[in-house]
Order: C-alpha cells, then structure tokens, then sequence
C-alpha cells in the first residue's frame, strides 16, 4: 500500500474534521496530509459515528488552505481496519518525518501510535494541543458547541466562523412575498451538525439572516429535509442561480426554528431578526 511519491516530504496524519486550531498545527509545514474520506466509526460502530462539521470536498479545501500541497484520503473499510499497525507503517516510509496528534492511531485494534512508528525508526513530531478556555481544542468539543448552538466558542476552536457550503435550489416564494427574499441552499447528503433556527450569517462580504429548518409555516413538508435560507441584507451582485455553488459562515446562533400562525406574524418576527442581525 502506497499513499504517495514520500521521498523526503513532510506527512501529516489525522482526520482532521473541521480543521481546526489543533489540526492546522498538525498541518503547518506539512507536504502531504493523509486523512480518511469516511469516519472509521461509520465502519466500525455505525451507531457511534459522528456527525462531521464538514463534508469531504470542503474538509480537503481547507487542508490546502493550510499550505499543503497533496491530500490523500483513504476509503476506511473492513479490509483496512484488519491491516496490521507493521504492515501499514511500510506505506509510510520514505516521509522525511511524520506529524500526528498525541491521540493518532492506526492499524488492526488501534495498535498503532507515535511511539510504535519511532521504535521503528520514523521521525515523528507529536503535535501539542491548540487550547481553548482552559482545555484542549477537539472536533468533540466543537460538536457539542454547534448542536447547542454556541457558534462563539464553536468558531473560535475552529479559528473561522463555521461555514455551510451548499447548491442554489428555488425556494417557495414566501420570503419574497412578505418582503425578505431569500438564496435557499441544500447541502443535499450532508446535514450541518447545527439546530434549527435562525443566525448570523456572512457570504463574502454580504452580511445576511439564515434560516437552517424545513420552513414549518409555510407547511409541515414544505423542505423534505432542512435547507438554509439568507436573507443578505444586500441583494448579492450577481444574483446566484439555482445550482449555483455557495458558501456561508454562520457567526451567531439567534434563535430557534418556530412555527408561526400566519405569515404577517412570520414578516413581523424576520423584521426583528434583521433588527438584531443588522443593528
């Protein structure tokens, strides 16, 4: 098994969800990153996988935002959780030296680790934890901060505000009716790890209210499943077009999905939204 031409070049391993503080030290002055395209969980415990802050094509992005020039991704099957820690540390040889997390693993049962690559005589540099209030930055930590909706400590692990990319589709009409038309994104496959509800939200230099919900007024299954509505308080030059690629960073959690009772509640409630977003 080989993961790359290695004569001499950095490696830096890790799944690196998110991309955040932690891994961008892994990262820095690193070549290669050799990262997995699945979470093992998904193999190994289906039930106990997370659910990513990113999807595979924006999590490899941001690696080579980081100045790495290669990214390798694995599929993680069966197969490869059988390979003995030995026989996939021959993959490795020839890297110039290997950088990892303190908690990296890697081989049959998880047998593998910095020290078992040293012993073999890899140079290995074991990358001390980014930091936040007190205790060690983690793809977990960040987890839970998104699910509650705590998008300041979320995007302060990170070290940018947490971005949902998504494709153009046509909305339902309503927003513009009630005089706040908005861009609707599906991030088809991948569900943000984030509630329902309303936040602050910038696009490029747009600045915009979300929505991340089904759209509950305008009917039970008016989105078959969530969807991100922005209203910018700027109308987007040029205006995107359904199937159109786009990426928004969501700054602040502002308050829940509701259900309203009438679409004059809906307008009167999205005007003080963009009273709170916009000042």
């Amino acid at each position: 098994m080989t993961l790359a031409d290695s004569r001499g070049r950095v490696l830096a391993v890790g799944f690196f969800d998110g991309v955040h503080l932690g891994h961008r030290r892994i990262l820095d002055g690193a070549d290669v990153a050799m990262t997995f395209r699945n979470h093992p969980l998904e193999v190994l415990r289906p039930g106990a996988a997370p659910a990513l802050i990113m999807d595979f094509d924006s999590r490899v992005a941001a690696i080579k935002s980081c100045g790495v020039g290669e990214v390798v991704a694995l599929d993680f099957t069966r197969e490869l959780a059988e390979v003995p820690a030995g026989k996939f540390a021959e993959s490795l040889a020839g890297y110039s030296r290997i950088r990892c997390g303190a908690n990296w693993r890697f081989g049959k049962g998880g047998e593998g680790d910095a020290a078992f690559l040293s012993r073999l005589g890899f140079a290995v540099d074991i990358v001390p934890y980014a930091e936040y209030a007190g205790l060690p930055v983690s793809s977990t930590r960040i987890r839970v901060a998104l699910a509650a909706g705590d998008m300041e400590s979320a995007n302060a692990m990170l070290g940018a505000p947490f971005a949902v990319r998504g494709t153009v589709v046509p909305g339902k009409g309503v927003g513009r009716k009630i005089g706040f038309p908005t861009v609707n994104l599906s991030t088809g496959a991948f569900l943000p790890p984030i509630p329902r509800g309303v936040y602050a939200a910038e696009c490029g230099a747009l600045r915009g209210v979300a929505n991340f919900g089904v759209a509950p007024t305008a009917g039970d299954s008016a989105w078959a499943s969530p969807v991100l509505e922005v209203h910018f308080a700027a109308a987007p030059d040029p205006a995107p077009a359904n199937g159109d690629a786009m990426t928004v960073r969501l700054t602040r959690f502002v308050r829940k999905e509701e259900k309203f009772r009438s679409f004059d509640d809906l307008r009167a409630r999205i005007a003080l939204d963009c009273q709170n977003v916009f000042g």
